[in-house]
């Protein structure tokens, strides 16, 4: 969790260097885009320490109250942290949009504009190639593409950074575009589609993020590769000779709930096979990915799960 906090950290600290430079620049030059992007920002900064709140709420031990851990914990501020996104960015970024389109008012100091957002964009660069390094990593080895893995994972504090700084990117890029045809046509409609582009873009990318957290707060199975990777945990147990039923939730990032029918080497009485069924369990449980597995014993008629076959 260490990694995540870290990234949080950086991203909120880019996130307002650059909200105060973007809120500087637009009262200097009076332009919507800035403006728009300038409400991104300041969102994105306080979106941050939701994150924060997220991760380390999140990585709390099971107990008494809450048996199956605090991890859904990460889900729910996580969601905060997107709704936050869609009122105070993107809201603001449209309103701001069609306040120029009903007003429009003339536009100065262009250079200021297009300073602020070179160093915007190598600052959110920098936060982003962070958060990009990871999802990358993370797809590796479970052998997916970087984007599937940002959308499909359980890591809602990364998935979130990452969805945040690429749309910062982006907005960035429709900023600069409204300014320019804005300092090129003397128009301000420009700027003011702009500043609208960027609220559309924001909202997406909150309702996106909205959306993923439903899905986990409310119970996510897992995919075939941590299915496998978990049958394949079960089976290496000296103990366990066959796995006839799997079922994973994740209930938190990276954390599974399991439940498994299993059968045992042997064929002792009950006593024994209870004891050693509850053994298997507490071992199973040391991996850090497993927040608390259930098993139970399989009757001879089911099918056995199998391992896929390499190639």
């Amino acid at each position: 969790m260490a990694k995540i906090s870290l990234t949080v950290i950086l991203a909120f600290a880019a996130n307002l260097l650059v909200a105060i430079a973007k809120t500087v620049a637009a009262g200097l030059t009076g332009s919507a885009s800035i403006m728009a992007e300038a409400a991104h920002s300041w969102a994105d900064t306080g979106n941050e320490i939701f994150l924060l709140v997220a991760d380390r709420r999140g990585s709390g031990k099971r107990d008494s109250r809450h048996p199956l851990g605090y991890g859904r914990e990460a889900y729910f501020w996580s969601t905060i942290a997107a709704f936050g996104l869609f009122t105070a960015g993107a809201l603001v970024a449209i309103y701001t949009g069609i306040q120029e389109l009903v007003n429009p008012e003339p536009a100065t100091d262009f250079w200021v504009a297009y300073l602020v957002l070179g160093v915007s964009a190598v600052l959110e660069g920098i936060s982003f190639s962070q958060a990009f390094r990871q999802s990358r990593k993370a797809a590796h080895e479970r052998g997916r593409g970087t984007l599937e893995q940002v959308l499909t994972s359980s890591n809602a504090t990364l998935r979130a950074v990452f969805a945040e700084d690429a749309a910062a990117l982006s907005g960035l890029a429709i900023a600069f575009i409204g300014v320019l045809l804005h300092q090129l046509t003397g128009s301000a409609v420009f700027d003011a589609i702009g500043s609208i582009l960027v609220g559309v873009l924001l909202a997406i990318v909150a309702i996106v993020l909205i959306d993923r957290n439903r899905r986990f707060i409310v119970g996510q199975q897992t995919g075939a590769d941590v299915n496998v990777a978990v049958l394949r945990l079960l089976l290496s147990r000296p103990e366990v000779q066959r796995v006839t039923y799997l079922h994973l939730e994740f209930v938190g990032p990276e954390r599974v709930y399991l439940v498994a029918a299993v059968d045992l080497v042997g064929n002792e009485d009950e006593t024994h096979v209870a004891i050693r069924l509850r053994g298997v369990e507490r071992s199973v449980e040391e991996n850090e990915h497993v927040e608390e597995a259930v098993l139970t014993l399989s009757t001879p008629d089911e099918a056995s799960l199998e391992l896929p076959t390499a190639g």
